[in-house]
Formats: C-alpha cells, sequence, structure tokens
C-alpha cells in the first residue's frame, strides 16, 4: 500500500451523478426535408407521377441512393410508388405529400394509358432545363397537370398541351416575355389529328409551339407542319423526343 493513502480510499474521482438525457427534439421520428427531397416531390407532383429513372436523374442521384430516397418518402407518407409495365417503378405524391407542398390537388396512381406520354414529356422537360439558354435566362415550366388546375372551366374546351414555356420578361433575353406551347406526340396519330392538335394550339396566344415525336410519330408531325400556311409554320418547330423518353424494356432500378 502506497505510504499516506487509506485502506478504503483510491486514486479515482468520486462518482459523478447520472446526467438527465438530452431533451427529446419536437420533430424526433419526423423526415427532414432536404432540397433535393423538395425538387424531387415537386416534379413527381407536377409531372403526376414520376419513372424512377428520369427522377433520379433528374436529382443527379446514383440508383441505389435513389431507391433510399423513395423509402424516406414512403415511411413519411409523402410518396407512393410502384410497377405498372416494363420499365422501371414510379413515383408519386401522396395526397400528404401534395398538401406538404402546397398543391390543392388530388392524389392517384398514374392513369396506365397515359404512362408513355408522362415519361415522354418527363424525359423532355429534363432535356430543357439542361440547356444553358434555359438557365441563364431563367424558363420555366408549367406542367399539364398545372395548366389544367389554373385554367378556369369555361376555357378548357381548347386542346390542353403537355407544357408551357414560359420566359421571364428579361433585358437582353432572345425569348423574353414568350410563351410556348410544347406537345409530346408517342403514339401514332392519323394525319388528320396531328392537323387538329396543332390548329388548337396555334389558335392560342402562344409564341411558339415544339411538338416533340417519336420515331413512330415525327413523320407525320412533319407533314401536317409543312401543310400550315406560312405564318403559321414559322410559330412551329417539330423535333425528335429525347431517347430517354421511350419506355426502356429493361427496367434500370
Amino acid at each position: 500500500m502506497p505510504h499516506g493513502t487509506h485502506p478504503l480510499q483510491t486514486s479515482q474521482s468520486p462518482t459523478q451523478p447520472a446526467q438527465p438525457p438530452p431533451a427529446r427534439r419536437s420533430d424526433a421520428g419526423q423526415i427532414r426535408l432536404t432540397p433535393r427531397d423538395i425538387t424531387g416531390l415537386q416534379l413527381a407532383a407536377q409531372m403526376y407521377a414520376a419513372p424512377y429513372d428520369l427522377l433520379a436523374a433528374g436529382l443527379g442521384a446514383t440508383e441505389d441512393r435513389f431507391r433510399g430516397i423513395v423509402a424516406r418518402w414512403r415511411r413519411a407518407g409523402l410518396a407512393d410508388s410502384g410497377r405498372f409495365s416494363e420499365g422501371p417503378p414510379w413515383c408519386w405524391a401522396t395526397q400528404q405529400g401534395l398538401r406538404h407542398l402546397g398543391y390543392p390537388w388530388t392524389a392517384e396512381p398514374p392513369a396506365l394509358s397515359r404512362l408513355a406520354r408522362t415519361r415522354a414529356a418527363l424525359a423532355c422537360r429534363l432535356r430543357l432545363e439542361s440547356v444553358e439558354t434555359w438557365q441563364k435566362w431563367h424558363a420555366q415550366w408549367r406542367s399539364e397537370r398545372q395548366i389544367r388546375a389554373d385554367t378556369p372551366r369555361a376555357d378548357k374546351s381548347g386542346h390542353v398541351p403537355a407544357a408551357e414555356v414560359i420566359w421571364p420578361t428579361i433585358k437582353g433575353s432572345p425569348r423574353s416575355g414568350e410563351s410556348w406551347a410544347v406537345e409530346v406526340e408517342i403514339t401514332p396519330e392519323p394525319l388528320a389529328s396531328t392537323q387538329a392538335t396543332l390548329s388548337g394550339l396555334l389558335a392560342q396566344p402562344y409564341s411558339h409551339i415544339l411538338y416533340l415525336c417519336s420515331p413512330a410519330t415525327i413523320e407525320v408531325a412533319g407533314h401536317a407542319a409543312r401543310q400550315l400556311q406560312p405564318e403559321q409554320a414559322a410559330r412551329v418547330t417539330v423535333r425528335p423526343v429525347p431517347s430517354a423518353a421511350l419506355i426502356p424494356r429493361a427496367a434500370p432500378i
């Protein structure tokens, strides 16, 4: 025993009283949304629904990371998902998710008859939003869902495009103040039907009509555009959709 040390004394400090556990956060157990979460949920909501592969690409997420993102949304009750056909699963906002985003719409799974068009519209949106001119002059995409929600009931008889592109009034912008209609045609239609669609859009006060077509529809659309009067044809551009617009046969996710 060291000199001067009592038999019952040790070199350790006296026992400290137990500290109370930290206070529980008021938002404990709740998902805290990041800017990427909000962007992804907005895309899925505005487009009615979104396939996993395109939504992951739009968020710059890897396939594995995006599956985890959707799982978090589902656990929080903000989104749902499912597989409806060949190709990747789809994701859409629930009623709770729409309420959090401030949208007054009714939540529902995507209509099977509209999957191809919805996918193509989102692929076209992502391609346009990646263009330098779009970013430089702050163009904005208004989806078909937004257009229909904002259109008075009395004005809904005209053709509703897949989207509108709004170019803000900015000094120096080559598109300042313009509004475009974006039409997406994936399934072949008779020439008369395509002509009627073009006529319906040209009758509205759009500065330009961007008509985006699958390989199966671009020839008919081009023919319909060439038959327009010169002043009308000058307002129409027919282009192919990006390759990502078509539903892949093998699901990448």
